[in-house]
């Protein structure tokens, strides 16, 4: 089926985490399994990375929505100079 997905900016300041929730993210593909929805990190963030909290300080290009759902994975800011928007693409 077709794959809807809706996200919402996060704003982080100099060394900042945010964990995401299905607020940021949230995707469906029409089926009865949301669980084996696979997120792909296609444009990283500017000044951070996106990080499954198990593993802090090791960038991940990709997590599952049952780990957004279970609040296991971040965004984090790298404490450069700015703060700012970013969108998960």
């Amino acid at each position: 089926g077709d794959i809807v997905l809706l996200t919402k900016p996060v704003t982080l300041t100099e060394g900042d985490r945010v964990t995401l929730t299905t607020d940021v993210p949230v995707a469906t593909d029409g089926t009865s399994k949301p669980e084996k929805l696979l997120y792909a990190v296609s444009l990283p963030p500017v000044r951070g990375q996106i990080e499954h909290i198990n593993y802090p300080s090791v960038p991940i290009s990709s997590s599952s929505q049952l780990d957004v759902v279970a609040q296991k994975v971040s965004d984090v800011h790298d404490n450069s100079h700015g703060a700012g928007k970013e969108s998960l693409r």
